[in-house]
């Protein structure tokens, strides 16, 4: 799955430790999910899209 979370976090001047305590996760969950070797939870795919302030899908796109 294809995703803008690593230049949504650039935008922000963010570290992927900081993002991962603001989501409640790991570093490496979210190094992952930015190099697409894992596909976030809805649950987890919401909690991004709150705190970016945007839709899910303007954050994660379907390579299909």
């Amino acid at each position: 799955m294809k995703n803008r979370l690593k230049v949504l976090r650039a935008e922000r001047d963010w570290t992927q430790a900081k993002l991962a305590e603001l989501l409640d996760v790991s570093r490496q969950t979210v190094n992952a999910i930015e190099k697409g070797k894992f596909d976030p939870s809805l649950p987890l795919a919401f909690k991004a899209a709150r705190l970016f302030g945007l839709a899910i899908e303007d954050i994660f796109e379907d390579e299909m």
